[in-house]
């Protein structure tokens, strides 16, 4: 079961695996990146990073999609993190049901539109925010599970 899903450029953090993996009682983060899930390095730091009460999953758009929509994870509480929005677009159109989108941490170089003092975003975000609200997923502003959720409208 698919207890959160959230937009933060650092992945897994303390606020991750702290805050929300306690306050989701947390059972499995899935991180869901292409091109880090090819990166040895960077896995074996998010698994540095994940607590040793969960466990972890880091892959590819295709293969997260394809897990999930399987069932593979019904059985547990997964979390799943990515750095951009068009990562759960790709996801939503793959099959994968999500009830909310929590937005935390998301910077870009190329940034177009800031929202708040943690939320900057390209075009690329903002078309991919539209697509999301348009497939009828709520997303909220949430930095931590002990801030209010803000309703976002992209």
């Amino acid at each position: 079961m698919i207890v959160g899903a959230r937009i933060d450029f650092r992945l897994i953090h303390g606020q991750v695996a702290n805050l929300w993996s306690n306050a989701r009682q947390v059972s499995r983060f899935m991180v869901v990146d292409d091109e880090i899930a090819t990166d040895d390095t960077q896995k074996q730091v998010l698994r540095m990073a994940c607590p040793a009460t969960c466990k972890l999953s880091v892959l590819p758009v295709e293969k997260a999609a394809a897990n999930i929509t399987a069932g593979k994870y019904d059985a547990q509480r997964l979390f799943i993190v990515a750095k951009k929005p068009e990562t759960y677009v790709r996801l939503l159109k793959a099959g994968v049901k999500l009830e909310q989108l929590i937005l935390g941490n998301m910077t870009t170089m190329d940034s177009v539109k800031k929202f708040g003092r943690n939320i900057n975003c390209d075009q690329g975000d903002l078309d991919a925010f539209a697509e999301i609200k348009a497939m009828g997923v709520p997303m909220v502003v949430q930095l931590t599970p002990q801030d209010n959720p803000e309703k976002f409208e992209g």
